[in-house]
């Protein structure tokens, strides 16, 4: 699988979870094709998961945040205004832009940038002229579920 093909599963589904099970697809298990057990990097494709999450990350494409269930979740930005508009009904913290880092130590390290610091200029004014209605339904997968691969 390639980079364009892993940013092309989280821009059509629009919210994925990097690994977890939930109300959105997995990229892990996208990549790996088939349902995972227990943590990826134990997977048969672990390696090429991590090269492909990696390059959604590096895209510029994707918030990578912890919206669903203070999981791992990727928003691509054609949903940003979308979320935006509807930040009021999130806990700002689950907004917040995050990555790991390595230490000197080998150890990770979580940073953040904190909702709404991290919004473009034009994400703004995009959410802006939405309607509530309009931004809801463009989010209706965090309420409904998936729907298809």
């Amino acid at each position: 699988m390639t980079p364009q093909q892993a940013l092309a599963f989280v821009e059509k589904h629009g919210v994925v979870l990097q690994a977890a099970r939930g109300p959105v697809p997995s990229l892990a298990e996208f990549v790996a094709g088939e349902r995972i057990r227990g943590s990826w990097w134990g997977h048969p494709k672990g390696q090429e998961i991590f090269r492909l999450t990696e390059a959604v990350i590096d895209s510029g494409e994707v918030l990578v945040c912890k919206l669903i269930d203070g999981k791992v979740t990727y928003v691509h930005r054609r949903l940003w205004p979308a979320l935006v508009r509807l930040s009021s009904r999130f806990k700002r913290a689950d907004l917040a832009r995050v990555w790991s880092e390595h230490t000197s130590s080998g150890a990770h390290v979580l940073k953040r940038v904190a909702y709404p610091k991290w919004v473009p200029p034009d994400v703004i004014r995009q959410a802006e002229s939405l309607t509530e209605r309009e931004a809801q339904a463009q989010l209706a997968i965090l309420r409904d579920g998936p729907r298809g691969p």
